[in-house]
C-alpha cells in the first residue's frame, strides 16, 4: 500500500480507534498483502488509488454543500484538492508503468506462440486450490495457502508428456462475484493471457456447499472476457476432503474427482489433457454437476 494511499485514507477515516472499511476496501488490503510480482502490486495499488480517487470526490462534494452556504473553503477543502491532484498523478504514472509491462508480457505471449506449445489455464473461484493443483501437476512450489486470494500473479509452468511433448500451464487470480468494477477492470490484465489458450482447466472445491454458485461466477466473468470458445474441463478438486456419500455422488454423475493432495484422480486428469491437446477429439470435455 502506497504511503499516499495511508495518508489520503486517513481524511477518509473518522475520529475513531476503530478501523471501518467497506467490502472494495477488506478486498484490496487482501490483495495487497498477497501482490507478490512488480506487476500484481502496482495493479493493487493502481485499484487502491482510483478507490481513494471516488471517496475523494464524495468527500469533496459533501464538504461543497456544506460551505457553499456560507461562502467559505476551509483548508479541508484545499487539502482535498491536493490530494486528488496527486491521486491523479500517480494513478497517471502506474498507469503507463502497467502499459510498458503489458507490452512485455505480448512479446513474451508471441514468443511462446511461435514455438507452438500448447498453454493449459488453469481458472477457478478464489481458494478452489488452484495452486495446489498446479503444484501436485508440475511438482513445482507455487505459494499455496488455505486463504482467500494467495495467488495474484499469474504463474506459469511446463509438464512434459511422453514423445518429447510439452504444454505450458498457468495459474491465475482467484475469481469473486460481484467484484467492484475498479477492481475488476484492474485485474483484467492478469488474465488476458488466457486468451492464448488452447484449453482452460475450471477447478472447483467440491467442498465448498455453494460450489454451483461459484462455478456460475466463474463462467459469467470467462464470458465476459469472450473465452467462451476455448474448450473447457471441469475439475472438481479436494476429493480428500469429501465424505463417503458425496465423493460417491460425484463419481455416479461422471464428474472429473481429483485431490491435489493425495494426487486422486491426477493420473487421469494428465491423460484427458492430452487427449483434449493433441488427440482433438471433437466432443468437448465432459461437464456434469452431481445432483
Amino acid at each position: 500500500m502506497s504511503c499516499l494511499f495511508c495518508y489520503l485514507s486517513d481524511l477518509l477515516i473518522p475520529a475513531s480507534d476503530l478501523k471501518i472499511i467497506d467490502r472494495t476496501q477488506l478486498i484490496l488490503d487482501i490483495f495487497s498483502k498477497n501482490a507478490k510480482s512488480r506487476d500484481g502490486k502496482l495493479q493493487v495499488e493502481l485499484a487502491q488509488l482510483k478507490y481513494l480517487k471516488n471517496r475523494l470526490s464524495e468527500l469533496d462534494d459533501n464538504m461543497s454543500r456544506l460551505t457553499g452556504g456560507i461562502g467559505g473553503r476551509g483548508p479541508g477543502e484545499t487539502k482535498l484538492e491536493i490530494g486528488n491532484r496527486r491521486v491523479e498523478e500517480k494513478i497517471t504514472r502506474l498507469e503507463n508503468e502497467l502499459k510498458d509491462l503489458k507490452r512485455r508480457r505480448e512479446l513474451n505471449r508471441k514468443a511462446r506462440t511461435r514455438n507452438e506449445i500448447p498453454i493449459v489455464g488453469i481458472v477457478g473461484y478464489t481458494n478452489a486450490g488452484k495452486s495446489t493443483l498446479l503444484n501436485a501437476l508440475t511438482n513445482s512450489t507455487v505459494i499455496a495457502e488455505d486463504k482467500l486470494f494467495a495467488t495474484l500473479d499469474p504463474t506459469t509452468r511446463r509438464i512434459r508428456f511422453p514423445e518429447e511433448r510439452e504444454i505450458i500451464i498457468s495459474d491465475t487470480v482467484g475469481f469473486i462475484h460481484d467484484l467492484p468494477p475498479d477492481l475488476s477492470q484492474a485485474f483484467k490484465a492478469t488474465l488476458e493471457e488466457l486468451g492464448d489458450a488452447d484449453l482452460l482447466l475450471h477447478v472447483v472445491d467440491s467442498t465448498n456447499p455453494n460450489y454451483a454458485e461459484q462455478m456460475e461466477a466463474v463462467d459469467t466473468i470467462l464470458n465476459s472476457l469472450q473465452l467462451n470458445e476455448i474448450p473447457r474441463m471441469v475439475v472438481f478438486n479436494k476429493a480428500d476432503g469429501l465424505d463417503e456419500e458425496t465423493h460417491a455422488s460425484f463419481e455416479k454423475n461422471g464428474s472429473l474427482l481429483v485431490s491435489a493432495v493425495t494426487r486422486e484422480g491426477l493420473a487421469q486428469l494428465l491423460e484427458l489433457i492430452e487427449d483434449e491437446i493433441w488427440k482433438k477429439k471433437e466432443q468437448k470435455p465432459l461437464v456434469t454437476i452431481p445432483s
